[in-house]
């Protein structure tokens, strides 16, 4: 039988590959010990502290625990769990050597974060079969671990595919499959709709994308706006242009903390702040960048978040510059309340090239 993605020699075949409950699985790589446990990673590894969940096992998604969850609720859905601080080093160095593989099978290649990536392999004259065990058995020969991928004439539909048979997947979603396999899933399921959007929706009795892709455009564009209701129309066809962005420049560095205990004491976020500026001109410049835009944010206990920022008359990648920004941008915030997290933004770039395009982070993670 001859493979859809070579008889279509016109149609884009792009891979999105995503690794396997990636933290925990480098940590049971590590440990063992851990095979069969479930295990959540977030924080500091303790569930009596503030800090959410980076990522859990697929032993401990059983019990309800996700990413994103406060690590004390996880604790709550299964107090058995193994808990793990975060390890960022080893994740870094797990994800260089799987992308490395990558690399070797396709040049054409978007990051998109430390657990995933997209590949163009369109003109790679090899079956979805042979190309994909190659990258299968590349990572477990390079790092051990497992991934799913998706294969599609999009990145769209290779996401959502991507995502259908976890763990250890393979998943093709084409054009023709998108009445049959894209139209049953429910509308979270669709890359950019979250939680206040599929509200709105159930809201008005649509729960599938079968249903959102029925809806008239005209509905769309009445309840969400010209851009994005023109996005859910497409998306929900399993139409998408976008092209992988082979090379990206920030929009922003960022850092943030989230204080143990909420903290009144004026040196404490003072102190916290300046530490914070130090380590956003050490991002800075480390890639060669200067910013003219310094933003913080400050968190009270109650969670009333508040943004300050200034834009200053030159770029600049001084410490002392960006701390003397961040502490103004402090006094324009009435500190009434124990504060919970503070934060510190630098942007609005002067890059190495000023010609080069850049492009925006889809994820600012930090703030």
């Amino acid at each position: 039988m001859s493979d859809p993605s070579l008889s279509q020699s016109m149609k884009k075949r792009i891979l999105h590959i995503d690794m396997d409950a990636f933290f925990a699985a480098v940590e049971q790589k590590r440990r063992p010990e851990l095979e069969g446990k479930p295990v959540v990673i977030g924080g500091q590894g303790d569930p009596s502290k503030r800090g959410v969940v980076s990522t859990a096992n697929y032993e401990a998604r059983k019990y309800g625990v996700h990413s994103a969850m406060p690590m004390k609720t996880a604790y709550k859905m299964c107090p058995h769990a193994v808990f793990l601080p975060v390890d960022y080093e080893a994740y870094s160095s797990a994800s260089v050597k799987f992308k490395e593989v990558l690399r070797n099978v396709s040049p054409v290649m978007e990051d998109v974060g430390i657990d995933e990536a997209y590949l163009d392999v369109t003109d790679i004259p090899v079956t979805n079969e042979e190309i994909t065990g190659r990258i299968k058995a590349g990572i477990k020969e390079k790092t051990g671990l497992t991934c799913s991928i998706g294969i599609a004439s999009n990145k769209l539909l290779a996401k959502i595919a991507s995502d259908m048979q976890k763990p250890d997947g393979v998943t093709l979603l084409m054009e023709a499959d998108v009445e049959t396999k894209l139209w049953p899933l429910p509308v979270r399921k669709l890359y950019g709709i979250g939680p206040k959007t599929e509200e709105h929706l159930k809201s008005i009795n649509i729960e599938t994308i079968g249903q959102l892709a029925a809806l008239p455009l005209e509905k769309l564009l009445e309840h969400f706006g010209n851009s994005y209701g023109q996005y859910l129309y497409e998306a929900a066809r399993g139409i998408d242009q976008s092209p992988l962005v082979t090379r990206w420049e920030p929009k922003s560095f960022s850092r943030e903390t989230t204080f143990q205990e909420d903290v009144r004491d004026w040196q404490v976020i003072a102190r916290t702040l300046a530490d914070l500026s130090k380590d956003v001109v050490q991002d800075l410049q480390g890639h060669q960048y200067k910013a003219r835009t310094i933003t913080i944010k400050i968190r009270f206990s109650d969670f009333e978040t508040f943004t300050r920022a200034m834009t200053i008359s030159d770029y600049t990648d001084s410490e002392e510059e960006i701390r003397k920004s961040a502490f103004a941008c402090l006094k324009r915030i009435e500190l009434k309340k124990k504060v919970r997290l503070v934060g510190v933004r630098a942007s609005n770039f002067q890059g190495r090239n000023k010609d080069e395009q850049h492009y925006p982070e889809v994820l600012d993670r930090l703030i």
